[in-house]
């Protein structure tokens, strides 16, 4: 099974801005979507933003502008480039695949904390 792992993450002032990488153990085109969902302390796990195998790509109204999703494949890599970031952003990002043949797979997680 394909696994994720989670980099990027870190402290920023608001405003500044960071990127967060996922790697995947194998091929990326084991999934048919890759993206990122956030979780600050206390509320659920929400999506950010999402890319399918033909490249278009999906955000949240409150991200929108802000962050871009993107992806290597060469580098079995999806990315979130994350600016003029907000403390409203701060949470642990989390990278998600979906391959339809069985269930989700989950990297483990970076912080990522905007806050001056």
């Amino acid at each position: 099974q394909v696994q994720l792992v989670e980099s990027g993450g870190g402290r920023v002032q608001p405003g500044g801005s960071l990127r967060l990488s996922c790697v995947a153990s194998g091929s990326i085109f084991s999934f048919y979507v890759m993206g990122w969902y956030r979780q600050a302390p206390g509320k659920q796990r929400d999506l950010v933003a999402g890319l399918d195998e033909g490249g278009t790509t999906h955000y949240i109204d409150s991200v929108k502008g802000r962050f871009t999703i993107s992806r290597n494949n060469a580098m079995n890599t999806v990315y979130l480039q994350m600016n003029s970031l907000k403390p409203e952003d701060t949470a642990v990002y989390y990278c998600y695949g979906d391959s339809g043949r069985g269930p989700r797979t989950w990297g483990q997680g970076t912080q990522v904390t905007v806050s001056s």
